[in-house]
């Protein structure tokens, strides 16, 4: 099918683009929408010349998500089902960055600068690893198509009832960094090396991103940790991810790693 087929992409929808939309389509009819701009008072360090990303006005109904996926190496635009009602989102508090920002930072760098800030800060148990950061976890064995695995998950959180948003990004992990999200609270509140991390989980495990709340995050995952061994590697670097999936969850990686053993999306969710 030609871009002429598709329809070009609305004109709001071209602002969100670098080129202008140039040679963009999409054939997926949207509901009622409005771009979102960064709030200046918010993100006043930053100057910004197009709207961050474009919001649903109402929740959406399963299966959008999913075609719009489809539409992406198209359209150029990733969808993102945003949870918590208008805070962040269309109060403009979201501090977006170019994506080629993110290409500055690796996985294996966040991880080992992350474990040891943790390992000094926080008594929490580390069995087998103690301070001593592993790095990153082998890749894990597709047992389904990556994005067959997020349109389904999409269409769990759908049920949720949550507005969606359309941002101008190559792969899933770059939508973070262009929408702006800013809810590793406590942590890590620069997403950009939060981004490199799930560029890294697309590559090792099938992850898209699916859902972005407030300060929460959903990825569906094609490529699980299969055995206890990996898991527990999987479960060393989401602690540097997102410490609160350990702290104030199961307490220890050994018991986090049961919970995401064979599981097909990984929620995180910080404090």
């Amino acid at each position: 099918m030609s871009v002429h087929e598709r329809r070009r992409l609305p004109a709001d929808l071209e602002l969100l683009l670098g080129d202008g939309g140039d040679r963009r389509g999409l054939s997926v009819e949207l509901p009622p929408g409005t771009l979102v701009w960064p709030d200046p008072d918010y993100d006043r360090w930053r100057t910004h010349h197009r709207p961050s990303f474009w919001l649903s006005d109402d929740p959406v109904p399963a299966g959008l998500w999913s075609r719009l996926r489809r539409e992406h190496h198209t359209s150029g635009l990733w969808p993102v089902l945003l949870e918590d009602g208008a805070q962040p989102w269309s109060s403009g508090q979201i501090a977006p960055d170019a994506p080629a920002e993110i290409d500055h930072f690796t996985a294996q760098g966040f991880m080992a600068e992350t474990w040891a800030d943790l390992a000094r800060g926080y008594d929490v148990e580390l069995t087998p690893f103690g301070t001593e950061c592993p790095g990153l976890a082998e890749p894990g064995t597709p047992v389904a198509d990556p994005d067959a695995v997020a349109d389904w998950y999409a269409d769990v959180i759908a049920e949720r009832m949550t507005p969606l948003g359309l941002a101008a990004a190559a792969r899933s992990a770059d939508a973070l960094v262009a929408i702006g999200w800013q809810g590793a609270l406590h942590h890590n509140e620069w997403t950009v090396p939060l981004a490199a991390v799930v560029r890294s989980w697309e590559d090792r495990f099938g992850v898209r991103l699916v859902a972005l709340g407030f300060n929460t995050m959903e990825l569906s995952v094609a490529a699980p940790p299969a055995t206890a061994a990996h898991a527990l590697r999987v479960a060393a670097e989401h602690w540097t991810f997102c410490p609160d999936s350990v702290f104030q969850g199961p307490g220890t990686l050994e018991d986090y790693a049961e919970q995401i053993l064979g599981q097909n999306f990984w929620s995180f969710w910080w404090d």
